[in-house]
């Protein structure tokens, strides 16, 4: 059962020139402002097509800027295409950015209530679970402060745990492994093969190729806003990193 799917997907976004005499010209020169607001389209990405199949764990990889947040934006719902289509089906959940969805002056138990709660899960269901999350999450006594006061680390801990207990679909994850701890980053690759097994699909972004080859069936490579490749992890691996070298 295919549970993502592009079909020729493109996502553009108006690149409007600098104006060198800023907001002088818009006030005394508005018709020759507009004239230079009219600027190029920019793609970021550009007639994409792809299927992920339920229970599959799919990677998108690809150098900084070559259109792999676009493209997890545009299968969360948060993005919309500019041409094309996007399809998916089953509950999402998402770790797009480091406290996304967070509210910087709630506790990390306030945010884990509020932050499970917009996932879909029943407020009866999330107190059920919150001792188990906060568990996961090794944040200790910081768990009731505020956090503004987290660092990055203890920030992808507390996203985590809220998606380790949330039972989504499809889960998706976007770099932000990469700045947890050894250990625990071990713990949160567990915790997605665990979901893999248990027929969830994993979308997963990593500069990492080790940790994509440890979870990923298949692999997305995207280049310069294109598709470039995809297949098998164990074929597509060792050509990206050819080229990287």
């Amino acid at each position: 059962m295919t549970v993502i799917e592009f079909i020729n997907v493109t996502k553009s976004y108006p690149l409007y020139h600098h104006i060198g005499s800023g907001v002088k010209d818009l006030i005394f020169h508005p018709y020759r402002a507009m004239k230079l607001l009219k600027g190029k389209q920019y793609k970021a990405i550009e007639n994409i097509s792809f299927t992920i199949e339920k229970g599959e764990a799919a990677a998108l990889i690809g150098r900084n800027g070559a259109g792999k947040s676009t493209s997890l934006g545009l299968v969360t719902g948060v993005i919309k295409p500019s041409q094309g289509k996007v399809t998916t089906v089953g509950r999402i959940a998402s770790m797009l950015e480091l406290g996304g969805g967070f509210h910087s002056e709630l506790t990390g138990r306030e945010n884990i209530i509020m932050n499970a709660t917009l996932m879909g899960l029943r407020k009866k269901l999330v107190m059920e679970k919150l001792d188990a999350i906060i568990e996961f999450s090794e944040l200790g006594d910081f768990i009731d402060e505020p956090i503004r006061v987290y660092s990055s680390g203890m920030l992808a801990k507390l996203g985590f745990s809220v998606i380790s207990q949330v039972e989504p679909d499809i889960l998706i994850i976007d770099e932000v492994l990469a700045v947890g701890d050894i250990a625990f980053q071990k713990k949160c690759i567990d915790t997605i093969r665990a979901f893999k097994e248990n027929g969830v699909t994993i979308l997963f972004v990593s500069h990492n190729t080790s940790d994509v080859e440890k979870i990923c069936d298949k692999v997305i490579w995207i280049e310069n806003h294109n598709l470039k490749e995809i297949g098998p992890a164990s074929q597509v691996i060792p050509k990206y990193r050819a080229q990287m070298v």
